[in-house]
């Protein structure tokens, strides 16, 4: 059932605990919905509440994006970053709706993205570090464009990360992933990556480790 009451649109998946589980919000890519990711949930610990989100821009025939990518012969193709931003700060503000609304671990709040999601998921972090603790980023970048400029002013320490990416990708280049691990170490975030001989999906190898990171982390 897709829930409307909060500022996104969202399914859910109840924990076992009755109260204060931890919290896991998951992300999809561009062109999807909240269902996507949502296949996950079944296979994931039950003590988390699971909330897979849909982005917030409709595109046709079906799908949503969290920001609109656009193709034009002068600039090939180009991330509408205005829009990004706005779904970073819409992101910020649904966690402090899901908080108020479910009696969840607000110290323990996990971020799952994929694609778009990933690339959001980074920024949202990056962004607002105090609202979530781990990130699961699969084959995502970090978009420099849409972070705040004060990067080496921002607490970080709490936040840790798992990144991983299909070394033969062929939607985002595995060259942009590689560059994460690099970049989070500069900020002294706890990070960890990973690489499949996959192309713009998840394998199930790729499902096991994030899964097996995730319960050391809740």
């Amino acid at each position: 059932m897709v829930h409307t009451s909060l500022s996104l649109q969202y399914v859910l998946r109840e924990s076992s605990l009755k109260e204060n589980p931890p919290l896991l919000i998951m992300l999809h890519g561009y062109g999807s919905d909240e269902n996507d990711l949502f296949s996950f949930s079944a296979e994931l610990p039950e003590e988390l509440l699971i909330i897979s989100v849909r982005a917030p821009y409709p595109m046709q025939p079906y799908g949503n994006a969290w920001y609109a990518i656009n193709f034009d012969e002068e600039q090939g193709k180009w991330n509408d970053n205005v829009q990004a931003k706005a779904s970073v700060d819409l992101i910020s503000k649904f966690i402090d709706e899901v908080i108020s609304k479910y009696p969840v671990k607000k110290d323990n709040i996990t971020l799952l993205g994929f694609s778009q999601g990933s690339i959001l998921s980074y920024a949202v972090a990056l962004t607002y570090p105090e609202k979530v603790k781990n990130i699961i980023a699969l084959s995502g970048y970090v978009n420099q464009d849409i972070l705040p400029k004060n990067l080496k002013e921002q607490d970080y320490s709490k936040l840790d990360f798992y990144c991983s990416h299909g070394s033969v990708d062929q939607v985002i280049p595995v060259d942009w992933a590689r560059k994460t691990q690099p970049f989070l170490n500069a900020l002294n975030i706890k990070n960890t990556y990973s690489e499949f001989p996959v192309g713009h999906g998840v394998s199930p190898q790729n499902f096991y480790e994030f899964k097996e990171w995730l319960i050391q982390r809740i």
